[in-house]
């Protein structure tokens, strides 16, 4: 990318970008998703043709769902939203009819198994909380 005139963010080396005075095109590669966006229609469509000749690559059209965050375009403005995700993460814990609490965890629990109790999937809890440290990164107010 830094040969057809992108420079690689500092911040996330995921996103490359080219600047041509008020002219902006982005391009954010995430294992084997890419998103091109920008207002330089020219350009994106230039950078495609140049991906396109590099890499085998299909163009599935407006972007509406990318790293569990779905986007939806309005005469107003994008909107971008993790509805989807975090009622598929509460249907998949059995917990989507739960309420909130202040108090996440009982005051004094102790954390022990039961005898009786069935043991805890591993797998299964750690990608539950996987999945909410990633909520946390990208959502901020419910952290």
């Amino acid at each position: 990318m830094k040969n057809f005139g992108y420079k690689q963010s500092n911040s996330d080396h995921i996103l490359f970008v080219k600047r041509d005075g008020r002219r902006l095109t982005a391009l954010i590669v995430y294992v084997d998703d890419i998103v091109v966006t920008g207002n330089d229609t020219k350009e994106q469509l230039k950078l495609q043709t140049y991906l396109s000749q590099e890499f085998e690559m299909k163009d599935l059209g407006d972007l509406k769902y990318f790293l569990r965050i779905e986007v939806v375009r309005s005469k107003i403005g994008i909107f971008m939203s993790q509805r989807k995700y975090v009622m598929d993460l509460l249907t998949e814990t059995g917990m989507l009819g739960c309420k909130p609490a202040d108090t996440l965890i009982e005051i004094n629990h102790k954390l022990c198994e039961d005898i009786d109790q069935e043991p805890t999937n591993k797998e299964q809890y750690q990608r539950l909380v996987g999945r909410l440290i990633y909520l946390t990164h990208t959502r901020p107010d419910i952290a």
